[in-house]
């Protein structure tokens, strides 16, 4: 198992090393130069060799790189071109804010999706189970940003229940935190546990018609005692993977909402800094984007090996 372990992070390592090759490569692939890009493209000769002066855009590129990926891994990573902002410092602060979005979104659609989805395999033969079928379906459709702009519609501005947007750090004031995190944590939730009871029921019945499920019953358990004890554990090898694939549809899917709902995080961060010009800041911000989702990805593999038994065993 630690092979197995040890593997696994070198081939994160390896991802992340060429990410973010491809990454800077995009970025010095753009149209234009960066510099007259950043300042405007009226700026003068001299304000623009000025700036490739002040932040090295004149160096070869390959110890442009080597400079921007070790300030990467040390968050070392400079200011902003046009506006001299330390970008660490805010990079942090939105990431805190995304993390918290993302967070709280995919435990509100794990707490739905799980037993929505288990009571739809379980009563896919029943008319209940075919309602709450068509209707994961219909959710599975609507984009989070129009469920947001719905659910701001209603309960913001015909109830007033919640605000229609903004942020509070929940150490400034915990009660305004949650009021304001509410509506946009439950637009992402709710598409995301859309899609996850699909996959659970999906999961589900597989397990329902396996023979030690049946033999389970045969010796006397009831169909949800034999579910519980013998069958959610193998449901949730298939479960774990979509669920990493939509922990990371929905760390990209929170831009837009973030956007709705005036939330200062990464996606936010990102659209500014691409009105702004700030295009090294771009170049962070989406690494630090891609970085996340690899290493969603590799703590996926590692929950493999936790519930899979086999997989364990092969890795001996």
């Amino acid at each position: 198992m630690l092979l197995r372990l040890a593997q696994r992070f070198l081939v994160l390592l390896a991802s992340l090393v060429v990410a973010s090759v491809l990454v800077f490569a995009f970025m010095q692939v753009l149209p234009g130069d960066p510099a007259r890009v950043a300042l405007g493209m009226n700026s003068s000769d001299a304000s623009v060799e000025a700036m490739r002066e002040q932040f090295g855009l004149n160096r070869p590129l390959l110890v442009q790189y080597a400079d921007w990926a070790s300030g990467m891994v040390t968050l070392d990573l400079g200011v902003e071109w046009v506006s001299k902002a330390p970008i660490a410092p805010q990079l942090v602060d939105r990431f805190a804010v995304t993390a918290w979005l993302v967070g709280v979104s995919m435990l509100l659609a794990l707490l739905i999706a799980l037993p929505v989805g288990t009571w739809m395999a379980v009563r896919h033969r029943h008319a209940d189970g075919v309602v709450l079928s068509a209707i994961s379906q219909i959710g599975v459709a609507i984009p989070a940003f129009l469920a947001g702009i719905v659910l701001i519609t209603y309960f913001s501005k015909k109830l007033g229940w919640f605000p229609s947007g903004g942020w509070t750090p929940p150490a400034e004031d915990p009660l305004d935190f949650m009021r304001k995190l509410a509506l946009p944590a439950l637009s992402l939730a709710l598409v995301q546990a859309s899609v996850l009871a699909r996959y659970v029921r999906s999961a589900v019945l597989d397990v329902l018609r396996e023979d030690y499920l049946r033999t389970a019953r045969a010796k006397g358990l009831r169909p949800m005692q034999a579910l519980t004890r013998h069958g959610l554990r193998n449901a949730a090898v298939p479960i774990v993977t979509i669920l990493g694939l939509q922990l990371a549809t929905l760390l990209i899917g929170a831009v837009v909402v973030e956007r709705v709902f005036v939330i200062p995080g990464l996606g936010t961060f990102l659209l500014d800094s691409v009105s702004a010009r700030e295009l090294i800041t771009v170049q962070t911000v989406v690494m630090v984007l891609v970085a996340a989702v690899l290493i969603i990805n590799f703590l996926v593999d590692v929950l493999y090996l936790l519930i899979d038994p086999r997989l364990r065993t092969a890795a001996r």
